[in-house]
């Protein structure tokens, strides 16, 4: 078993870092509100005040945080992970940040002969809880392996798509195509009740279509009845900062995301009202864009 750190106990982290606990690894966990760890200290975790105390003497340290401004406070301010790492331990970037964040994140880490993991995720926070995520994988293949042992409790695979950087590519461009579905689904449900569509039959068509994703599924159950999901996914505010950051990483190798850009600007435009909520939200976007959709017809 391995001594482990833990940064970042929000809806995804507090998951992770229960599982590695489960899993009998010598966990010490930080989170900004302290409150939040309780949980885990009965679990059996450590608890530490910042995030070097959490990363000294750690064998492996992971964050999971909302962005470039979160991982940059635990992972290389004063009182941050990197500054107290041993060389030789590892370093792992859950969180779904911006490319040139990893390529930040990994020359300190190589600074100090820390290894670097770029590992974001796919997957819910019951999926967290559950440990079957899956895992986006940027790093040396030799240093991925070191690090099975503590990635396989949060994860139903692990994908390993090449050098550091690559794992956070593919979960922008992910996170993107996530953007485009949502936008898309609310201006199908938006005009389907114009339309006076059963709400029922419109989800039942939708699920057994050559369209359906569980992604797409999920959306359709919502915003045919004109309701937030019951499940709990992606804030409109990480969806938009995670597309913000898939666009940025496009100009950056020379090429356009027309569709991509379209999407975005409708969650730049969210930002103000429903940041917080589940995207599902982005019905309400696209309703205020278009006029009011009629009310769900008897039995919907």
């Amino acid at each position: 078993m391995a001594r482990v750190g833990f940064l970042g106990l929000g809806k995804m982290g507090s998951g992770m870092a229960a599982r590695l606990v489960a899993a009998g690894h010598e966990v010490t966990v930080w989170n900004r509100d302290a409150a939040k760890c309780a949980v885990l200290a009965e679990a059996g975790a450590q608890v530490a005040d910042t995030p070097a105390g959490a990363a000294r003497g750690a064998e492996f340290v992971l964050s999971m945080v909302a962005d470039d401004a979160a991982s940059t406070r635990v992972w290389t301010d004063a009182d941050g992970a990197l500054p107290v790492m041993e060389a030789g331990a590892v370093a792992c970037e859950c969180s779904t940040i911006s490319h040139g964040q990893v390529a930040r994140l990994a020359a300190a880490a190589s600074a100090r002969g820390i290894g670097y993991i770029d590992c974001p995720v796919n997957g819910p926070p019951t999926g967290a809880a559950a440990g079957t995520l899956v895992l986006l994988v940027g790093a040396d293949p030799v240093l991925l392996d070191r690090a099975r042992p503590v990635l396989e409790p949060l994860a139903a695979s692990i994908l390993h798509f090449g050098a550091v950087g690559s794992g956070t590519g593919f979960k922008l461009l992910n996170n993107l195509l996530g953007a485009v579905h949502v936008a898309a689904i609310a201006e199908v449900a938006h005009l389907a009740g114009k339309l006076e569509l059963d709400p029922e039959t419109l989800i039942a068509a939708v699920e057994s279509g050559p369209c359906a994703s569980p992604h797409t599924v999920r959306m359709i159950r919502a915003m045919a009845h004109g309701k937030l999901s019951d499940q709990t996914g992606l804030a409109i505010g990480l969806r938009e900062k995670d597309a913000r950051y898939c666009l940025a990483m496009a100009r950056e190798n020379g090429t356009g995301m027309s569709v991509g850009e379209t999407a975005y600007s409708w969650y730049a435009d969210a930002l103000g009202s429903v940041a917080a909520e589940d995207d599902s939200a982005m019905l309400r976007v696209v309703t205020a864009r278009n006029g009011h959709a009629p009310a769900v017809p008897e039995g919907g």
